[in-house]
């Protein structure tokens, strides 16, 4: 690609808005006359570019008859995408082929047959969203530099809030992941049980204890050993054969707890557990907290879009009492990557006081317009994407009734291959699903008629494994596995995007007979 300085220099004719030609001015013998970049080409090679995004990245990747990934060894595909970075750059045509080459051995996401992961599927609103934020290259601190993007996340959440319950609305934040909504709601719990803990470190605070259900999420106990609350403070509280958390479990664990001489000051409830598809009880949960005077943190990343729809609300039946909840619309509601939510029920400030370190050459409080909208000393980070945006558009879209529709139409379909997996042979549903996570067993025939002994689960627990790996190789769809609580491998399905059909489903556990068949 020709530099503007380049270019300029083979053509007399001046450009609008820029000074004639002079005398070049030359500094630490770098040329200063004219921009260095050349904007026609570049607006050219994005063009083709998103030509290429178009048809390899878009119309392929969700076409079913195409493959989902094209699994390659990590030595193998080292050598095809020549990772080596050098001193010179690359031709155009060089640079698009690594486009090419970078979606065609990557994992299709959106292809109606990834059902592997807790998110999944096209969402054309929000994808549309995604490239105009790359395109503006926006920071969301103040309202000077992202006026649009401020509005949007503070119109997002205060509908979010309102959809949770809280009437009289609240505070919150979009954040980089549920991870770190589950860290910003123990280190807030954390403040507001020992607020001087901010300024004088952990020695001002004594050992503090966090309660939650086995079945949660790792990132509590990632958030405990960054926090400095420490791993060995998480208490884990037994959860029922379905995956909730008992709270009379809670109540006794509570009670150890405060006998061994800690500070309990937090309990995470789960609304949607990550293999189990489990929701906590949440009302009791409550009551607990109430009776203790503890923080009560709802983890609704996966779970939260019930709260769409009418029929499936009572799923987070009592989330109103939480004191914050963290929701990731790029899970059920298909928003892009990242787009979660961190919301608090607080409105004296709580987020800015616990978080705000008040940068002078950002936070200036004599500002020329209302400061309260400079929202960036809430956040543990300084530069952060305006991610609101990916799920307001898409919202603004579809509306609200859409998002319900989505919400139960992928719990109808998972209903559907629940009910396909009891009535097939060598199929084993591990529980009915409350959402729509199904978790089942495929039983080859070679392993049907014998006793369900320790031999038998042991034969059974390789099973899922080398389907999977046959089933990456095929590239006909992706489905995870893992083993839980004791139990052998066994098949987990997510089902989300409205790209899925029944037949989609049927194909799944045909495929996933003819390739354990032999086993």
């Amino acid at each position: 690609m020709m530099t503007a300085e380049e270019n300029s220099s083979q053509s007399p004719v001046a450009r609008p808005g820029r000074p004639e030609k002079c005398c070049p001015v030359v500094i630490d013998d770098v040329p200063l006359n004219g921009p260095s970049l050349n904007i026609p080409d570049a607006e050219e090679f994005i063009q083709r570019s998103l030509a290429v995004i178009m048809e390899d990245a878009v119309k392929k990747a969700t076409d079913v008859r195409e493959k989902v990934c094209e699994w390659k060894s990590p030595e193998q595909l080292k050598e095809l995408l020549d990772l080596e970075l050098r001193e010179q750059g690359e031709t155009e045509s060089k640079t698009l082929q690594r486009c090419r080459d970078a979606i065609r051995y990557s994992v299709k996401t959106t292809h109606p047959r990834f059902f592997n992961q807790l998110y999944a599927g096209m969402e054309p609103y929000s994808m549309v969203a995604s490239f105009i934020v790359e395109a503006l290259k926006p920071s969301l601190y103040t309202y000077e530099v992202s006026p649009v993007f401020t509005l949007v996340e503070e119109a997002v959440l205060r509908k979010m809030m309102e959809i949770v319950g809280w009437a009289e609305g609240g505070d919150g934040i979009f954040n980089a992941g549920g991870s770190m909504s589950n860290m910003y709601a123990m280190n807030l719990a954390r403040y507001q049980h020992c607020p001087d803990l901010k300024e004088l470190g952990l020695s001002a605070a004594p050992r503090l204890a966090a309660f939650t259900s086995q079945e949660c999420h790792y990132s509590i106990s990632k958030a405990a050993a960054f926090l400095g609350v420490g791993t060995k403070n998480v208490y884990v509280v037994p959860a029922d054969k379905r995956g909730k958390m008992i709270p009379a479990a809670l109540r006794e664990q509570i009670e150890l707890a405060k006998s061994e001489g800690a500070a309990p000051f937090m309990v995470n409830a789960t609304a949607g557990t990550t293999v189990l598809g489990a929701f906590d009880p949440i009302d009791e949960i409550a009551d607990v907290c109430e009776e203790h005077g503890l923080w009560l943190h709802v983890d609704a990343c996966w779970g939260g879009a019930a709260l769409m729809s009418r029929k499936h609300k009572h799923l987070l039946k009592g989330v109103q009492r939480a004191n914050s909840v963290a929701w990731n619309p790029h899970k059920m509601l298909m928003a892009c990557l990242q787009c979660s939510a961190f919301l608090v029920r607080d409105k004296t400030s709580l987020l800015q006081r616990c978080h705000s370190a008040q940068a002078s050459y950002l936070f200036q409080q004599d500002k020329f317009y209302d400061v309260s909208y400079d929202t960036g000393d809430k956040s543990v980070q300084c530069s952060r994407k305006p991610d609101a945006f990916k799920f307001w558009l898409m919202w603004k879209a579809l509306g609200t009734r859409e998002l319900e529709q989505r919400v139960d139409r992928a719990l109808a379909m998972a209903r559907y291959l629940a009910l396909q997996v009891k009535e097939r042979e060598g199929f084993r549903l591990l529980m009915e699903p409350e959402y729509s996570n199904i978790c089942f067993w495929y039983i080859p025939p070679s392993l049907r008629n014998l006793p369900e002994d320790a031999d038998f689960w042991k034969k059974l627990h390789n099973v899922a494994p080398v389907i999977k790996e046959r089933m990456m190789k095929r590239g006909s769809m992706m489905v995870g596995y893992q083993p839980h609580g004791g139990k052998a491998n066994f098949f987990r399905m997510i089902v989300i995007s409205p790209q899925v059909s029944r037949q989609d489903m049927d194909f799944v556990l045909d495929e996933i007979h003819d390739l354990g068949k032999d086993l």
